[in-house]
């Protein structure tokens, strides 16, 4: 989910720029976009928010959901985090355990972070350096923790003989991250790379305590280094966050910590959290993707619930993998008919339109990616589809009569069922027969659509998917998406894209130190995955959110891609 370039001094959260008056805000359309919208330092109350599925992980080690990385920031901290608050500041990023940003060696490949004093886990202990490093190296174990981030697996010089910490506790992992002394934490690189500051912001380096550690069940209790702590946890149903008395705010400019209390619902049907949204039953919508197309008929032609939402251009994707495992889609040209049979406006209405789902999407980068370039590879006059064409593509792979393929979706996530119906019916004109099959978000990646074996033996041939970036330029947005040497067993962000002529493409961009061309390759990059055809893009997202009622501090922050969570207080 958001810059190449590391920006932002420090700044708190709890002196924002006035958008409103607090208290009696009026309620304007996008008023929290460029400003905080009913500002106000009051602490106190509890905060009620809603989930339309189950988290993938509450384990910081092992999640990769956007809106993850953004509530997870109550109760865990980072070495860095995203600016609080909104406009462009917001894609720049401030120290947070660490008192500065990374030092870098001379040639780019060692990052060195300086802890602040005074920090403490829940339980009174001391956070260290090496709590930080044992939270990195326990995350590089792709079988315990499936879900999240592999950019320090693949940028840090790991021993050859280290399997994790549980598989290999005897080998010293210090090659790749090390703890000097209580607070001095270094990063050895097998090679330069200049966003370090970005990657470290990632929920990999919240520190876990090794005694506190119980492996794939810390996500029941997960120790907190942040201003909130787990009061009650039942997975898959409910949870509850309380003020964490050994958190001090003096450490922690960027996170006012308003709310007493934090209740979460897990599970509850998207289109009934909606409807409570409106009715102020709930005031926090988890996901952060927007209101769903039941909804917008509510929503958008009544002036007083449309005042109470916003509608950013967010740096994410909404796609579908075309995978090449799966014949006959191992074939090219079986891969250009599924582009050119596709209707483009029947996918972007599965989105709620326009101002709900997005842009029609031609390739793979959103515009808010620096040096993204628009092009079109599979036209056609009025964006519905070319039939012929796609007929055409279809007698060059052999066949001519259509084909019959598996797509998968999340079942909790209304608008990518739509999605694969509009997808069904649209290649159905071409003798392209789906076969339709719905999956649980929270397990989407770990078990079926990211699951090698699962995609495989199941014959599964396109995946709903959505994508935002980790940060703003080519390597945050595409690197995790279109990099064939990321693919592990399970958990999955791609598993269509098996391109050696990507792959090269993507080492030039990362080693180019010339930003202009740098962002040239990365248009590169894009042209070729969209040649091999295995991402049919769908919409550069937009999403219209909507402010519950009785919150303060509400802004929507671009790092973040949704609204800032922790800024959040109750009137």
């Amino acid at each position: 989910m958001v810059l190449s370039a590391c920006g932002g001094g420090g700044g708190s959260a709890q002196q924002p720029a006035a958008s409103a008056s607090g208290g009696g805000a009026q309620a304007a359309f996008n008023a929290a976009i460029t400003g905080v919208y009913n500002p106000s330092t009051k602490k106190g109350g509890t905060l009620k928010a809603a989930h339309s599925s189950d988290w993938d992980s509450l384990d910081p080690g092992d999640t990769y959901y956007g809106y993850s990385f953004n509530f997870g920031r109550f109760y865990w901290r980072t070495l860095t985090m995203y600016k609080p608050g909104p406009g462009p500041e917001g894609n720049t990023v401030v120290p947070d355990l660490a008192e500065s940003l990374g030092e870098p060696s001379e040639d780019g490949k060692t990052w060195t972070y300086k802890l602040k004093s005074g920090l403490k886990f829940e339980d009174g202990t001391p956070i260290t350096a090496k709590d930080v490093a044992y939270a990195v190296a326990r995350s590089f174990d792709k079988e315990t923790f499936p879900h999240g981030p592999s950019y320090l697996n693949e940028l840090l010089d790991w021993p050859e003989d280290f399997k994790g910490v549980y598989k290999t506790p005897d080998v010293d992992y210090s090659s790749a991250v090390e703890a000097t002394d209580d607070s001095t934490l270094v990063f050895h690189l097998k090679k330069p790379f200049a966003s370090m500051d970005y990657v470290v912001q990632m929920p990999m380096t919240a520190p876990v305590p090794k005694d506190k550690d119980t492996g794939a069940k810390y996500r029941e209790k997960v120790v907190s280094s942040g201003p909130y702590k787990f009061e009650t946890n039942e997975i898959g149903k409910r949870f509850t966050l309380v003020r964490n008395d050994q958190w001090d705010p003096a450490t922690d400019p960027n996170r006012p910590a308003l709310p007493d209390r934090i209740e979460v619902q897990l599970n509850v049907n998207a289109d009934d959290l909606d409807n409570q949204i409106i009715a102020g039953d709930i005031q926090l919508d988890i996901p952060g993707t927007g209101m769903q197309p039941a909804a917008l008929g509510k929503v958008l032609p009544d002036p007083a619930l449309k005042a109470r939402t916003d509608n950013p251009t967010i740096p994410r994707l909404w796609y579908i993998s075309v995978i090449p495992d799966t014949a006959p889609l191992d074939n090219v040209n079986c891969r250009k008919a599924v582009q050119f049979a596709a209707d483009r406006v029947a996918n972007q209405t599965a989105y709620g339109g326009e101002v709900a789902g997005g842009e029609i999407a031609t390739n793979v980068m959103p515009p808010p990616i620096v040096g993204q370039e628009k092009f079109d590879l599979y036209p056609s006059a009025d964006n519905k589809g070319d039939v012929a064409k796609a007929k055409e593509a279809l007698a060059a792979c052999g066949q001519p009569n259509g084909f019959s393929t598996t797509m998968a979706f999340r079942s909790d996530r209304p608008r990518e069922k739509a999605l694969a119906e509009a997808m069904e019916q649209a290649l159905a004109r071409v003798g392209i027969k789906l076969t339709l099959k719905g999956f649980p978000a929270s397990s989407y990646f770990s078990d079926y659509a990211g699951n090698v074996d699962y995609v495989k033996s199941n014959g599964i041939g396109l995946a709903a998917h959505g994508w935002g970036s980790d940060w703003p330029d080519g390597y945050g947005f595409l690197q995790a998406i279109v990099d064939s040497r990321t693919i592990r067993d399970a958990g999955n962000y791609n598993l269509s894209v098996k391109n050696p002529e990507v792959d090269k493409l993507i080492d030039q961009a990362s080693a180019e130190l010339d930003e202009a061309a740098r962002a040239k390759l990365w248009v590169e990059v894009d042209k070729k995955v969209m040649e091999d055809a295995s991402i049919l893009p769908v919409v550069w997202a937009k999403s219209l959110l909507m402010r519950g009622q009785g919150l303060t501090n509400i802004a929507y922050n671009e790092g973040q891609s949704m609204y800032d969570y922790v800024m959040l207080g109750v009137e």
